[in-house]
């Protein structure tokens, strides 16, 4: 009995130390949009995105585009999708926003602004510290908050989701996504803290901010915002991993129909999904 206990153990330290060799980034958010051509107009007149490349399956009745500030195969990108014939979502209150890192916030803000995009917040130093931002709304009213910061490989800055259980989510996603804490910070007057994770340097790559409000434990999550895709070398590896660690697999490991791109998808402990993907088959896939 105790060796057959022993097992799983074991099983699951070699996968913790395989995923720390495993190429993981974030690689794409997904999320519904109600008018396709006019979000893409949006992105890259005002956000200064670039249309990478949009694609249409009448068969399944949705279209979707990708965007970001490079290509997909090296930066982090947002994937639209469009179902034909619905125009309005529900953002929900779990959402929080997405974070995009300029030069000059006041300027930025002035440009979307001439071009009739909608400020919720003007510019103007962070609470709490000297860091200048401003959020912006898209069509849908997704909130873009934008970071005042040195030039960046990466402008897409981060994902910013809430959750009711923030010690929990920071364990899971350090054990089973392989993320880095970068760190916290506590906002008493606003009565919120937040956890930043991710593969990288916060300043060159995209990350995760989990943002806890106080005495807040259950969200409306909508019908707007879909997943996080990240990265693999191997989506059954990944599985396994991420069971050991209480993530709820919803899509087994395995290649997509038509595509043969194989990915796994998973249920973080607040119901927030996520897609692996595999690193081989993407880089195909976008040949």
């Amino acid at each position: 009995m105790a060796a057959s206990e022993a097992a799983p153990a074991c099983a699951t330290e070699d996968l913790v130390e395989w995923a720390k060799s495993d190429n993981r980034r974030f690689l794409h958010v997904v999320y519904r949009v109600g008018d396709l051509d006019k979000t893409i107009k949006f992105y890259t007149e005002s956000l200064g995105m670039k249309l990478l490349r949009k694609r249409d399956i009448p068969a399944e009745k949705y279209s979707n585009a990708f965007l970001g500030y490079g290509t997909e195969d090296t930066h982090f990108s947002v994937e639209l999708t469009y179902n034909h014939g619905v125009d309005k979502y529900n953002l929900g209150t779990a959402f929080g926003h997405f974070g995009i890192a300029v030069e000059d916030v006041y300027k930025t803000v002035e440009d979307i602004k001439s071009k009739g995009g909608r400020v919720t917040r003007e510019a103007g130093p962070q609470e709490g510290s000297d860091i200048v931002i401003a959020v912006v709304e898209d069509p849908d009213g997704y909130k873009f908050q934008l970071i005042q910061r040195c030039p960046t490989p990466e402008p897409f800055a981060q994902v910013m989701l809430r959750v009711g259980d923030l010690k929990r989510c920071i364990s899971f996603y350090e054990k089973a996504f392989g993320l880095n804490l970068i760190g916290t910070h506590d906002y008493p007057e606003q009565k919120f803290t937040t956890a930043i994770l991710g593969y990288g340097p916060e300043n060159k790559t995209v990350v995760l901010e989990l943002t806890y409000t106080y005495g807040v434990t259950e969200y409306d999550k909508g019908n707007a915002y879909a997943q996080l895709a990240v990265g693999t070398d191997d989506v059954y590896k990944t599985a396994e991993l991420l069971r050991a660690f209480g993530g709820k697999i919803t899509r087994e490991p395995g290649p997509l129909p038509g595509l043969n791109t194989k990915i796994t998808a998973v249920l973080d402990p607040e119901g927030w999904k996520s897609v692996f993907v595999d690193n081989a088959d993407l880089l195909k896939e976008l040949e």
